[in-house]
């Protein structure tokens, strides 16, 4: 029976110790930190005993629209009187509806969609495309890059996340992310995909030199290869466009999204792919199944989500909040130098990097001692990640960047 808000937090978090996870609950219980979480509603969410939290975490992306948004919980309520998952051997009025959406808000010749559930199997199935067309072995990705726990996805990220599971599948190689020079030594004949996430969140939202898109596209057409961009959480807006990369001018052959797509309410994700790929999949058009991958009352959702994305004032909502981060990050590093070395920024994509890798592990538990939910970057702990609901307001940006200063003050005294 699931237990309503007034068991005892003691009771769930032991329950949770002993049936989900034992190693999470140590780890927060080191930390300091018994939040469970209870009610949630717009940019916040609250403890069990009513500690309310801003998220600028947002789950890296999933809650882009912040929690529970009326319009995204109507469209599935109203998705639910007539649909259900639907059957993924059959075609599909919503799924068609959806791909042509996506379709529309695409760059370049990307117009045909292949429906998952999770981003990790999206990315999975962007690197099995690029190896069935170009019938070639090499994926080249970035070090302390992040796709995914699955098979292939987990293969092109950072070591920490393979090394415990090897052997996995070959021919995956990596580069400094950014280094245009490093990926035109390792690319060659042999190489099927080059893939990056547009601003590698896990990395310490490491933002690349403003040409490093351009060059990739050039060797990647140079070579005949795949250009493969993770858009699992800069895409649907983030970076103040509809995708990440194109704040950058340049249309990749393929683009992953999820996390912000299900509007926090509905998971789903999608491989969009340009037509120049399509006749690997029109030859074998059952040879990549994803039972629930674009339920249909899923997609309902991620249509409201697309919905609001392209409402007029939306995207420029979402710049507006970015130069008021911008203009509050420029005060907090002039009154704490000592501390805080770089504020790095794309749109809402957001993180302030600090003198030492303790300070983001550091910060991280202040911000839940202050009422913010921000997260340490896994692959760089000196920075934290900051990303708000895109639907932030002025008012509520200001009391963001109010507490990080609390929390800089906290940190230059706990350093001294």
């Amino acid at each position: 029976m699931l237990s309503d808000r007034h068991e005892p937090k003691a009771d769930i978090i032991e329950r949770y110790a002993r049936h989900v996870s034992s190693g999470k609950a140590a780890f927060f219980a080191q930390a300091g930190i018994d939040f469970v979480g209870g009610e949630r509603e717009g940019i916040s969410l609250s403890d069990l005993d009513g500690k309310r939290l801003i998220n600028c975490h947002c789950n890296g992306g999933v809650f882009n629209l912040g929690h529970r948004n009326p319009r995204v919980m109507a469209a599935l309520q109203r998705a639910m009187a007539s649909y259900d998952i639907g059957n993924h051997h059959l075609m599909s009025a919503p799924r068609a509806a959806l791909a042509e959406r996506l379709a529309g808000i695409s760059p370049g010749e990307i117009n045909r969609v292949v429906f998952g559930v999770s981003g990790g199997e999206a990315i999975d199935m962007a690197l099995k495309l690029a190896r069935a067309h170009t019938k070639r072995p090499k994926i080249i990705s970035a070090l302390g890059g992040y796709h995914g726990h699955t098979g292939l996805a987990l293969a092109a990220g950072d070591e920490a996340y393979r090394k415990p599971f090897e052997p996995l599948s070959p021919g995956f190689v990596q580069i400094p992310f950014g280094d245009l020079p490093a990926l035109e030594s390792v690319m060659g004949d042999d190489t099927a995909a080059v893939i990056f996430e547009t601003i590698p969140a896990t990395l310490g939202i490491a933002i690349p030199p403003e040409n490093f898109y351009a060059g990739v596209r050039r060797l990647c057409d140079r070579w005949g290869a795949v250009m493969i961009m993770d858009e699992v959480q800069t895409g649907l807006g983030r970076c103040g466009r509809v995708w990440g990369i194109d704040t950058y001018g340049v249309a990749p052959d393929i683009i992953v999204t999820g996390k912000g797509l299900s509007g926090g309410i509905y998971p789903i994700s999608a491989t969009l792919y340009a037509d120049h790929l399509d006749a690997f999949l029109h030859e074998n058009p059952f040879i990549h199944i994803s039972t629930f991958g674009g339920a249909e009352v899923g997609c309902f959702v991620a249509l409201e989500v697309l919905d609001m994305l392209e409402e007029p004032g939306f995207l420029k909502h979402v710049c507006a909040m970015a130069d008021v981060f911008k203009q509050g990050f420029s005060v907090l590093l002039e009154k704490h130098p000592g501390v805080l070395v770089e504020a790095r920024q794309r749109g809402l994509m957001m993180g302030l990097k600090f003198v030492d890798p303790r300070c983001g592990p550091w910060m991280t538990v202040a911000g839940f001692r202050v009422g913010l939910l921000t997260i340490y970057a896994n692959n760089d702990p000196s920075v934290i990640q900051v990303l708000p609901p895109l639907i932030i307001q002025e008012a509520e940006a200001r009391q963001v960047l109010g507490m990080l200063d609390s929390m800089l003050s906290g940190l230059e005294a706990a350093l001294r």
